[in-house]
């Protein structure tokens, strides 16, 4: 398969001036399209990447909540990780983050995909799949099915903790939308601002 090089640096998990190096000291063949764009053939590129053996990944157990409030749920989930993983005789390394699931730019979250295109990641365990994210959940299963990581998921989760987090999404997504709506001097949607802010408001409460 052939791909530009920003995809290509993407799915290595390397950075575009990597590439150029091999390009410059003849490790790997480029095409040129007829508009000067690189194009790279990924099979020959995975060659230069090494891949760690399967004894060599780990298992990676990833915990998530959505506020500091949930302290105690965040540990409960770490304590049902601890446990499973023991009892499958799997050593693991935790990852925890703290936001909502509809927040793509987690620390947590960030380091994890990098782990998992590095090829490091043997398996993923989460208590739930909504742990990772409210939305686009999938695509990260995604990257775990092309890097050769399994996914395992405990389907831990009490009726409170789903609202609480369901809350908290919704209310972010109600500010995000409100920005963006914001200052644009129109009756109707500063009407849609107002009710919008009302529901936030009534699911803090």
């Amino acid at each position: 398969m052939k791909v530009g090089i920003g995809r290509a640096a993407s799915e290595l998990g390397v950075s575009r001036d990597t590439l150029r190096r091999w390009e410059a000291a003849g490790k790997i063949t480029v095409e040129r399209t007829p508009s000067g764009h690189r194009r790279y053939d990924m099979a020959q590129l995975r060659e230069l990447v090494p891949h760690k053996s399967r004894s060599e990944r780990v298992t990676i157990a990833y915990a998530r909540v959505s506020h500091h409030s949930q302290k105690k749920d965040l540990k409960e989930q770490i304590n049902h990780l601890h446990s499973f993983c023991t009892t499958h005789g799997w050593d693991f390394e935790l990852i925890q983050d703290l936001g909502s699931g509809v927040n793509y730019h987690k620390s947590g979250l960030r380091r994890l995909i990098q782990r998992i295109c590095d090829g490091d990641v043997e398996r993923l365990v989460m208590t739930n799949r909504d742990r990772l994210l409210r939305f686009g959940v999938d695509l990260i299963f995604a990257l775990c099915e092309n890097f050769q990581t399994q996914v395992v998921i405990m389907n831990i989760n009490s009726l409170e903790d789903f609202e609480d987090d369901i809350a908290e999404d919704i209310m972010e997504i109600i500010t995000v939308f409100s920005a963006r709506l914001y200052g644009t001097r129109n009756e109707k949607n500063q009407k849609i601002i107002d009710k919008l802010m009302d529901i936030a408001k009534e699911l803090a409460e």
